[in-house]
């Protein structure tokens, strides 16, 4: 089975955009001088909040054990929707999900990408195969001239400066009736975890999909719920919590929409984070 990374060994930096399938393949274009969002500097790691290494994972984390297993399903979700074909993965981290899609059917290849070299090194290292490849680039700046029957960009959308760019710059990608997936929080976590741009409810997320691109028609959503632990997170019980917002109190007296944005989602959902994943397909342009 896939051996995610080790101990010991290179940890991958946070990254998006990217992926290679036999000629003629994705060309990367020069990395445009604002990137598209902050996923560059964040480090894969047992402690990350961002990007995980499900072998460092200690039977202790319940935070980190969850978490992964929410990207499992996320993964396993979209692996249903997807079409036959090319299916490209933005910002694939270290490639188990790209296997993941690869393994749900035999009539597809994945394209997994990203920014980090050394996560896409680990990733063609334990995950690549004849229907799975892997490639460094910037989302924004990627290129296929192929296209792709699906594409996938879970949990990328909130870390990017101009999220409306990234979909529309994807449904460029897509073939006709092709599929595009992809996930947010849609309950606050900018103030909490620095990383994070963009807050989104399931609602502003379809508003921007729809405001970014056309065609594109709503065919299924998987929403998940994840508890939080409110004694975990105040102590910083777990390692992980050290990648939280330090000084939180200050960020609420300059940001104080954001300290309502999170007593709001509080009252309404409880201590829980909750986060959606939708699956829209391209119309014919003659339908209808």
């Amino acid at each position: 089975g896939a051996q995610p990374l080790r101990r010991g060994a290179p940890r991958p930096r946070r990254g998006g955009g990217g992926g290679v399938l036999p000629s003629p393949g994705p060309r990367t274009l020069p990395v445009p001088e604002s990137p598209c969002g902050r996923l560059k500097g964040v480090e894969p790691a047992s402690d990350s909040l961002e990007r995980l290494v499900p072998t460092e994972l200690e039977s202790e984390d319940s935070t980190g054990q969850a978490t992964l297993e929410l990207h499992m399903e996320r993964y396993r979700y979209a692996a249903r929707q997807i079409r036959p074909g090319r299916v490209l993965d933005i910002a694939c981290g270290v490639g188990y999900g790209s296997q993941v899609l690869a393994r749900s059917r035999e009539e597809v290849s994945v394209v997994g990408v990203d920014l980090s070299e050394a996560a896409v090194a680990h990733a063609r290292a334990h995950y690549a195969g004849p229907r799975v490849r892997f490639h460094t680039s910037d989302a924004m700046a990627f290129e296929d001239p192929e296209g792709f029957d699906s594409i996938v960009s879970l949990e990328t959308v909130e870390h990017v400066a101009a999220p409306g760019a990234l979909i529309a710059h994807l449904a460029t990608l897509l073939r006709p009736e092709g599929v595009l997936i992809a996930s947010v929080p849609t309950t606050p976590s900018v103030d909490l975890n620095p990383h994070h741009l963009h807050d989104f409810s399931e609602r502003s997320f379809r508003d921007l999909v729809r405001q970014s691109t056309h065609g594109l028609e709503e065919i299924g959503v998987f929403r998940q719920r994840q508890p939080v632990s409110l004694t975990a997170v105040l102590l910083r019980r777990e390692r992980r919590m050290g990648d939280l917002r330090r000084g939180l109190l200050t960020y609420y007296a300059r940001h104080p929409k954001a300290m309502l944005r999170r007593i709001a989602a509080t009252l309404r959902f409880g201590l829980a984070n909750h986060y959606a994943t939708l699956a829209w397909q391209r119309v014919p342009e003659n339908s209808g």
